[in-house]
Order: structure tokens, then C-alpha cells, then sequence
């Protein structure tokens, strides 16, 4: 909480971006989708428009399998319907001193090391949008740093930020879409609305900054800010990964369960999105091509495959 507050003390337009846009959702929002979390899903309204042909959805992901925990099913549907899915992974996951000691047996932060961790990742996130059916042409990586993105749109704006994890001030990797752009808020701003420009979505899905990650929170207000300026917050709604103490509960591979409240998801309209059995099994596929993750969090990532998926169209709770 401590660094949630200097973080809005340093960056004052961070409480108004996201008070404006909560303001802004509320005139798109159905309020039927304040949803009771006693309710079954299948008599709640979806958060989510209904799929066809013309839909153009962008999923937002901070890290490579944020796609597939939050959205594996409604890309699959998007898809049998006839429209475009693209995937933009902010970064590529290149902080994980847990990887680091399992996956990479090192018991030292070494950068090689990690930027290595970096393109595993990479190449195991377009194996896991191969299985949803994704194209190859779809798929963005932009590369900045994990653990940093918070820091890029507030502090390093303008001036680059150093990754302690990959000794890296720009981005490092040449398989992303702007290989040695600097680690910089308005350089990833300006690589981000290149993606929008690229995909024209009818669609985002976007981490709410309810998120207790850091990096999650970052990239819902990346998103909120870049839509802003582009009059389309109405496109965009949000979803939790990190949702508080003990969620997803129970642990493990339930098939069939719905998805329970996350504690942080506690003011927001969140409503259930359902998935059919056959969507929910390509979900526990797409997760299991992680395999530099499903060696440390198994048990944690495959929590997240229920009978249902959960979308707000706001950001954060109304005040």
C-alpha cells in the first residue's frame, strides 16, 4: 500500500486518468452487469459484446501466459465466430528469480540468464496462441522490462530505466516488434498505440488496476491512457489475475468449477463470461505449453481453468 500511494503522490494525472475513465466506462455500462457473486453465471448478462465476423479483439497481456489465464476462452470464441484475435505481451517475463533458480539453475541474478528465461517465454507463448488458434501474424512483443512498467509511467517517462534483471536500457530482444527502443513511459506509449493502429480493435481485454501485480496495474492505465486519447475507452474491459490472497481457490485443476470472486475484485460490475467444455480444455492445454512456469506455479496457473472467465467494464469500483 506504501508504494501504491508514493507512486499517485509522484504521478498526480495517475488518480485522474483513472477517476476520468471510471466516469467515462459508467456511460457505456449496462447496469445489469452489476453482478451479484451468488448468482449463477449463466443468469448473469455477459460484460463481453457478442462475438461475429467483424469483432477485432486485442488482448493485453503484461506477461507471457497473462493471455491465456484471462482470456484463453474468449479468444477461442472470438475466433469460431469469425473474427481477428491479436495478443500484445508487454513484457516478456525476464524477472523471475524463481525461473531463474528452477528453470535456469542459477542461484544468482545473472542478466544472460534471464534474458535466456526471456526468449523461452516468448517462444512458449506462441506456442500456447497456436493451441487458442491464433495466427503468428497476431502476435506483438514489445519487449519492456518486467518489474519496471510501473516506474516507466511514472518516474522514467522520459528518462530510460535500468533493469536490474537484464542489465537492459532498451528493449533487447529481436524478435519484438521495436527491438532497441528505450525503457522509457513514452516510448512504450507511442510502441503501444502502434499495436492499436496495426489491429484497430473493436475489443480490448486489459488487467484492471485493481491487479495487485505491479506490472498488471501499469498496463491497465497504459491502456486506459492510450484509449483515452483515442475517444475508445468504451472499447476496453478489464480483467484480474492477481486477485488477492488465496485466489483462485480452490488450488489446482478443477474442470468444471466456475471461477469464485477475487477479493480485489470487491465494488467492481464483474460479470461471468461462460466457457464451453471444449474451450475450457484447450485453456488447461494452452497453460501447460508454459512449461518454464508450470515447473515453479502448476498448481497456481491451472487454477484459473473454471467453467467461466470474469470481465468488468469498468476499471476500477465507482466512487
Amino acid at each position: 500500500m506504501l508504494r501504491d500511494a508514493r507512486t499517485v503522490k509522484q504521478a498526480p494525472w495517475l488518480a485522474g486518468v483513472i477517476l476520468l475513465t471510471v466516469a467515462a466506462l459508467a456511460l457505456h455500462a449496462d447496469p445489469g452487469l452489476h453482478a451479484d457473486p451468488g448468482l449463477r453465471a449463466d443468469t448473469v448478462p455477459s460484460a463481453l459484446p457478442a462475438p461475429g465476423p467483424a469483432t477485432s479483439l486485442l488482448v493485453v497481456a503484461p506477461h507471457p501466459d497473462d493471455e491465456s489465464l484471462c482470456c484463453a476462452g474468449v479468444i477461442q470464441r472470438v475466433l469460431a465466430a469469425g473474427g481477428r484475435v491479436t495478443i500484445v505481451w508487454i513484457t516478456s517475463g525476464d524477472a523471475s528469480e524463481l525461473d531463474l533458480i528452477v528453470v535456469e539453475k542459477s542461484l544468482f541474478l545473472k542478466p544472460a540468464r534471464l534474458r535466456d528465461l526471456a526468449l523461452k517465454r516468448m517462444q512458449e507463448a506462441r506456442s500456447a496462441a497456436g493451441v487458442l488458434g491464433v495466427s503468428p501474424g497476431q502476435l506483438y512483443f514489445l519487449g519492456y522490462p518486467d518489474r519496471g512498467l510501473l516506474a516507466l509511467l511514472t518516474d522514467h517517462y522520459v528518462t530510460a530505466y535500468h533493469s536490474r534483471f537484464t542489465d537492459a536500457r532498451s528493449v533487447p530482444y529481436p524478435a519484438s516488434l521495436f527491438p532497441g527502443h528505450p525503457y522509457t513511459g513514452n516510448s512504450l506509449e507511442r510502441d503501444f498505440e502502434s499495436v492499436l493502429d496495426r489491429t484497430r480493435p473493436t475489443l480490448v481485454l486489459a488487467p484492471s488496476p485493481r491487479d495487485t501485480h505491479p506490472d498488471h496495474r501499469a498496463t491497465g492505465i497504459l491502456t486506459m491512457r492510450t484509449l483515452a486519447r483515442r475517444n475508445q475507452l468504451g472499447r476496453a474491459r478489464y480483467w484480474i489475475v492477481h486477485g488477492g490472497e488465496g485466489w483462485p481457490a480452490p488450488r489446482g485443476y478443477q474442470p468444471g468449477r466456475e471461477l469464485g470472486w477475487p477479493p480485489r475484485g470487491k465494488g467492481l460490475p464483474l460479470a461471468p463470461f461462460r466457457l464451453e467444455p471444449l474451450e475450457e480444455e484447450r485453456k488447461a492445454t494452452a497453460l501447460r505449453t508454459y512449461r518454464t512456469q508450470m515447473q515453479v506455479m502448476s498448481s497456481i496457473l491451472l487454477s484459473y481453468v473454471r467453467t467461466t472467465e470474469l470481465f468488468s467494464p469498468e476499471p476500477m469500483p465507482a466512487p
